[in-house]
């Protein structure tokens, strides 16, 4: 299974920043691969703990930042209105509803969620959605314009991708992009929102995969995750500079045309739900 957890390593690392759903890719390469296995939730969890810790690294001094400036304000040392400040409470409050949606659905997260006529059906809905709100949002807001109002409206959008197939950063920077942010502002606060979540999630499913093995050992699930890092860290670099002149089009064509084939697959046996 060494070579299936590369692969799955470089695939999580390839699309975790992209708006094309790196749960959906591992779900449906593992379909393709000569074992034809889920990697699991579990698995999936663990490798976006190395993507994740590409946004720490790629965004290190934001992170220090907001941080140490948010803790000022609690000790009145720089005002509650600070822009870096009100951004500690952003991150917390949009990362609510992903903890108390994942806790109450953890079982159909596992399980029900990761069938791939659902991981199909998502990736060319929230394909179509992401190039219309490419089309109509007015791209006119800064990061520093989100109020808590709009902090939540992008927690419920992240929380969405708990099903594989919505796109974390898809969902997320599609909600921003209908209330008017610029394309880099959605993206930039989406990864920044997802590094409690991903954590939280990456390290809890460790913990219990020490008691509960999955279908990779732990020494292939933390290959795969260094790989997803390395791979990630060079992928946000990229797509940052991307978005910032081009729009979204190339990756609403291929989510659809994606899900259209995944259905073919389905459809005709070549691969099981």
């Amino acid at each position: 299974m060494l070579i299936e957890a590369i692969i799955l390593g470089l695939v999580q690392g390839l699309t975790e920043f992209l708006p094309v759903s790196s749960s959906a890719h591992l779900r449906i390469v593992g379909a393709l691969m000569p074992a034809a296995q889920d990697p699991g939730a579990a698995f999936t969890a663990i490798t976006q703990i190395g993507t994740e810790a590409a946004v720490v690294v790629f965004f290190w001094r934001d992170i220090v930042r907001i941080i140490g400036r948010w803790f000022r304000s609690l000790a009145g040392r720089v005002p509650r209105n600070d822009p870096d400040a009100r951004m500690g409470w952003l991150i917390i409050v949009g990362s609510i509803p992903i903890v108390v949606l994942g806790l109450l659905f953890q079982d159909q997260i596992e399980t029900t969620f990761r069938s791939l006529w659902l991981v199909a059906a998502m990736l060319i809905l929230f394909g179509v959605l992401l190039g219309i709100a490419d089309m109509v949002g007015a791209k006119k807001r800064k990061l520093n314009e989100i109020n808590i109002g709009q902090g939540a409206v992008f927690g419920f959008a992240q929380a969405l991708a708990l099903v594989p197939g919505v796109s974390r950063s898809g969902g997320t920077i599609t909600a921003g992009l209908f209330m008017g942010f610029e394309r880099a502002a959605a993206a930039r606060y989406a990864f920044l929102l997802a590094i409690p979540a991903v954590f939280g999630s990456g390290f809890y499913q460790l913990f219990k995969s020490m008691d509960e093995p999955g279908v990779f050992s732990l020494g292939e699930t933390a290959l795969a995750t260094g790989i997803a890092f390395v791979v990630g860290l060079a992928v946000i670099a990229f797509f940052m500079s991307y978005i910032s002149r081009r729009s979204f089009l190339p990756f609403v064509i291929y989510r659809v045309a994606l899900g259209a084939l995944v259905m073919v697959l389905l459809a005709t046996g070549v691969i099981a739900a």
